[in-house]
Order: structure tokens, then sequence, then C-alpha cells
């Protein structure tokens, strides 16, 4: 039961500090880099543990990103449940995609993310975003084989213990 209640609190905490990376200020010439800390552990952990992911803890953390940045309402929360259902659906064929092709198609999951953000600032009248706005799925994507071992390895180490 220890080792269970222990990963439940290592599966907890990453979701916890993704939403924190999320809230971590920026200069403003850097914040178009910054990547979807959310979106990306819960792309994670979709992939490494399917029976903990639904989509209501997706709209679940995806509430709690909106409150915490201040923006509409259920933004993130729909663009959150958008990538985990498309996750969950294909996750058979991406767990076993060598990192590149994984890479690959988390990519296109976060370009579907800023797609989907888009049209939702578009429905609400809000200005165009600039041309670097589309830079951060990119380093997201750059940063997954790093994120993917990290937390790969830090789940077997609890494992192991």
């Amino acid at each position: 039961m220890s080792r269970y209640r222990d990963s439940r609190w290592w599966f907890i905490g990453t979701l916890a500090f993704a939403l924190l990376l999320m809230l971590v200020p920026l200069p403003a010439a850097l914040e178009p880099f910054k990547p979807y800390w959310p979106a990306l552990c819960l792309l994670y952990w979709t992939l490494e543990s399917e029976e903990r992911v639904t989509l209501g803890l997706a709209f679940g953390v995806g509430l709690l990103a909106d409150m915490f940045n201040g923006v509409l309402l259920g933004e993130q929360a729909m663009r959150l449940c958008a990538m985990v259902f498309i996750a969950l659906r294909f996750r058979s064929r991406l767990r076993f995609f060598p990192m590149w092709q994984q890479t690959l198609a988390v990519l296109a999951l976060l370009l579907n993310d800023r797609i989907l953000l888009l049209v939702v600032r578009m429905l609400a009248n809000e200005a165009m975003p600039p041309a670097q706005w589309w830079i951060a799925p990119f380093i997201g994507a750059a940063l997954w084989p790093f994120l993917y071992l990290l937390l790969e390895d830090l789940r077997t180490r609890l494992r192991r213990q």
C-alpha cells in the first residue's frame, strides 16, 4: 500500500510542479519560448499510466491552470481535454514509437493545442498573436525527450525503493 501511495504522490507532485512551472515569470522577450508544461506532463502520464489520466483529470488540471493564469475559464481545460483525448486514442501506438517519432507526435499535439487556442482567442475577439507565438510548441517538442527520460528515470527509481 505504501508503494501505491508513494506513486500517487509522485503523480500529483509532477502535475503540481508543472502548474508551478507554468507560473514562472519570464522576461517579455523569452515569454514566447515558454513551453506548455501541464500539457507535457499530462502527455507523459497519459503514455505511461493510462488508468490514472482521464478526461476529467485533464479538465480539472486545465481549470486549475485557468485559475492560476487568470484567463478565460475553461480555455486550458478544453485544450488539455482535446490533447489527452487524442493521446489516449493513439496511446498504444505512441508508446512504442522511437523517441524521434514520439517527439514529432508531441509536436503535432502541441501545434493542435496552439490552433485550438488561436480559435478560442479569435472567438473572444482578441488580437492575432505575433509570429513568435508559434515557437513554444517547437520548444516543448525539443524538450520532450529530456522530460520523458527524466520523469521515467525518477519513476523507475521510486519503483525500486
